[in-house]
């Protein structure tokens, strides 16, 4: 299954889906309007190998927290993700087995080869 977590109103993110073209199969949720859940965040977790991988340090909230002088833990970057949407790197795909995160050029270039092998 493919699953791909996005936000919709980040040009960044229409940009991306533009490009990989994603199977009609593919399932897109819009973390705006439909908020991950923690067991989502969870299957997220486990196959990026911690939450601070999901997590975003360029959110708007995380500056003007002042997150970036706290000592934040696991616990702490789980709870933000689940409190704000802004907080997950995105866009997140699920393909194969493996997790892409982000937006670099090289994650989008491995993302569209999973999606289209």
């Amino acid at each position: 299954m493919i699953k791909i977590y996005y936000l919709s109103t980040c040009d960044t993110c229409k940009k991306i889906l533009r490009q990989l073209d994603p199977p009609e199969t593919a399932v897109l949720q819009d973390i705006k309007t439909e908020p991950i859940t923690a067991s989502q965040l969870e299957e997220l977790r486990r196959a990026a190998g911690s939450y601070e991988a999901l997590f975003s340090k360029r959110a708007r909230l995380y500056r003007e927290r002042n997150l970036k002088e706290a000592a934040l833990g696991e616990t702490d970057f789980r709870d933000l993700i689940l409190e704000h949407y802004t907080f997950l790197k995105r866009p997140v795909i699920l393909a194969g087995g493996r997790v892409f995160i982000g937006n670099a050029a090289k994650t989008t270039v491995a993302a569209a080869q999973a999606l289209h092998p």
